[in-house]
């Protein structure tokens, strides 16, 4: 009776300790944002309006790369990330699990990562004018991923189709740009806040006009990444 006293208080306080460090872990995440339109939100796989199941193995799922869903709950990340943010469109796999799952194998002491899906298909940077719906829940997203625990390490921003198709949105993308992100570190009480821009080379000279890295020396984006590599989907326009 003693030695089974003492495996059921070696049991015990073996998952205590457990909890414990999952509890410690999940109060110190590293959050990332994710927002923008289509590519960001996630069409990779979706043909038809029909999201073909297959995750790539770099998106696989793992128990400390977390998503804050549409409840703004705490839940581990599956793709398609977006699917029930951007609730209009089908959705498939996008470059936030790949991107979370690449910190974790280049940083492994990173510890969990949280993921904030905010991207809809389709928008303009217009739409995300302070003030407007979607900066508004944006905002409010992310203040809600830091109730319980952790910090906002960087924004992912995957935008601008939108705005090439007229030549007055492509030249005044730059100054709005700006603007989103000024306004987006002021509101999140954030004013060195990493910014990732992913910009796309193909379509044609008013996209690269749109999405110019060189709007990345006045605001201070940490890093502008070309995506012109890849393949494009069939649509021509998600890659």
């Amino acid at each position: 009776m003693l030695l089974l006293l003492l495996i059921f208080l070696l049991v015990f306080y073996s998952d205590l300790a457990r909890s414990s460090q999952l509890r410690s872990e999940f109060k110190h995440k590293n959050i990332f944002i994710l927002a923008g339109q289509s590519n960001m939100a996630g069409r990779g796989g979706v043909i038809d309006e029909k999201w073909d199941g297959i995750i790539p193995s770099e998106c696989q799922s793992n128990s400390l790369v977390l998503r804050l869903n549409a409840r703004t709950n705490w839940e581990e990340a599956r793709e398609p990330l977006h699917a029930d943010i951007d609730v209009t469109k089908a959705c498939g796999i996008g470059p936030g699990m790949a991107f979370a799952n690449s910190v974790r194998e280049i940083e492994p002491r990173i510890g969990t990562i949280g993921l904030v899906p905010c991207a809809i298909g389709g928008t303009n940077i217009s739409e995300w004018h302070r003030g407007m719906s979607l900066y508004n829940n944006l905002v409010n997203r992310a203040k809600a991923a830091l109730i319980q625990g952790g910090t906002i390490r960087a924004i992912l921003w995957y935008q601008g189709e939108s705005d090439t198709i007229s030549q007055a949105d492509a030249e005044s993308y730059g100054l709005n740009l700006k603007n989103f992100m000024l306004d987006l570190r002021a509101d999140l009480q954030s004013p060195m806040l990493p910014i990732i821009q992913i910009w796309e080379v193909g379509v044609s000279s008013q996209s690269i006009r749109a999405v110019d890295p060189d709007h990345a020396l006045e605001i201070g984006v940490l890093h502008n990444s070309r995506l012109n590599g890849l393949h494009w989907h069939l649509d021509k326009e998600h890659s």
